[in-house]
């Protein structure tokens, strides 16, 4: 029997629902994740959750942290860590598999292992590989634990680059043009791979963005303007993935455009434009995280301009059968075409990133927007649906 339809106890019914919000994690974007984890915290409503925060560390373990989410802060241009975070350099918390317990126990070497209740929902804050990208949702499926945001398949789409644009063509979206490079073909015959990036650079011209297929935040991104420096783009690239992906220059402007899922569907918020950094090549990580640069809220665009990117939001949510939350990223090129270049399933999530600004213009608090998502979560079921 399926933990969603397990018989409730008097304590259960009594008791307010908790919520494991989840953060850190193995990918380049461990750091972020926590700053968003520690938003996330500040907003839930203490009267109507219970909330366990669990910190997965750089290398993996799963370890139980205290309830400030003023340690989870950006700090002298440095991101926080698990690590400083866990109330133990050892201790571990694990999740039961057993589809009918949602139990979650702590253990150390050396002492009988704890139980710290059972969790009713995860908030999964964890951004990149083993996390956003359906690994860790499949656990969740496995244990019986409803949990925020997209399912298994709907996370691997958004996560891998490649993938997500195949998607998107299929449903007749607009993606701009790219050129895969996967591990094997690298490893292989490098010399064949530099050349078929080398033609496409020919074919749609300098500058390329060289990018990991599986990483977000920015992280490990390069902008070449010329020959000279694409192995070093490469190189940075496959730092963070072995498979990577090079996309050519969309000249114009930036928008996003947040969905969530509310009772009736989805819906699109207001969207948002990101204004050429000056102090920057492009809007890397540093330009979002670090220093702070901001987006326009809500994008100067016409009524048309609005209602088109919105339409294209909701679709590319469908299209990649996504649940709970997304932002859309699209360019509105010089001929006036908005042209998709990626979702994110897991977006940024700060009061100041850009999809809580974008539905707080939209009439959605932060508060609210978390509360919503916690909701929405609680009432789905795990498994094929």
């Amino acid at each position: 029997m399926s933990s969603e339809n397990l018989p409730q106890s008097p304590e259960q019914q009594l008791r307010k629902p908790r919520v494991a919000v989840v953060f850190g994690g193995r990918s380049s974007e461990h750091g972020i994740s926590i700053v968003t984890a520690g938003a996330v915290l500040n907003a839930i409503d203490r009267t109507k959750y219970d909330v366990l925060p669990i910190g997965i560390t750089t290398d993996g373990r799963w370890a139980l942290t205290a309830d400030e989410p003023e340690r989870m802060a950006i700090t002298d241009r440095k991101m926080p860590d698990v690590a400083q975070l866990a109330e133990s350099s050892e201790g571990s918390v694990v999740l039961s598999v057993d589809p009918g317990s949602r139990e979650v126990v702590y253990s150390e070497p050396g002492s009988v292992p704890k139980a710290l209740g059972e969790v009713d929902v995860v908030f999964p804050v964890l951004h990149g590989p083993y996390g956003e990208d359906g690994t860790l949702q499949g656990l969740l499926e496995l244990s019986g634990v409803p949990y925020v945001g997209a399912g298994v398949l709907a996370s691997a789409v958004g996560q891998d680059k490649e993938y997500m644009k195949r998607v998107f063509t299929s449903f007749g979206l607009p993606v701009g043009p790219y050129v895969v490079v996967r591990p094997r073909e690298w490893d292989n015959d490098r010399l064949a791979a530099r050349k078929r990036i080398v033609d496409f650079a020919g074919e749609h011209g300098w500058p390329v963005f060289v990018k990991p297929a599986r990483a977000g935040s920015s992280i490990g991104i390069t902008k070449v303007d010329d020959l000279s420096g694409l192995d070093e783009a490469i190189e940075e690239a496959r730092r963070h993935d072995p498979k990577f992906l090079v996309e050519s220059l969309l000249r114009g402007r930036e928008i996003e455009c947040g969905v969530l899922e509310f009772e009736d569907g989805p819906r699109a918020s207001v969207p948002a434009e990101i204004p050429p950094v000056t102090s920057h090549d492009f809007y890397d990580f540093e330009a979002k995280y670090i220093d702070s640069a901001s987006g326009i809220v809500p994008a100067p665009l016409t009524e048309e301009e609005t209602a088109e990117v919105q339409r294209l939001a909701i679709d590319a949510f469908e299209a990649a059968s996504c649940e709970g939350l997304v932002r859309a990223d699209f360019f509105l090129t010089e001929d006036g075409t908005f042209v998709i270049n990626e979702i994110n399933t897991l977006p940024g999530f700060t009061p100041i990133s850009m999809y809580p600004r974008m539905w707080q213009e939209s009439g959605v608090s932060y508060q609210e927007l978390v509360d919503r998502l916690i909701q929405a979560a609680l009432t789905r079921p795990t498994g094929l649906r």
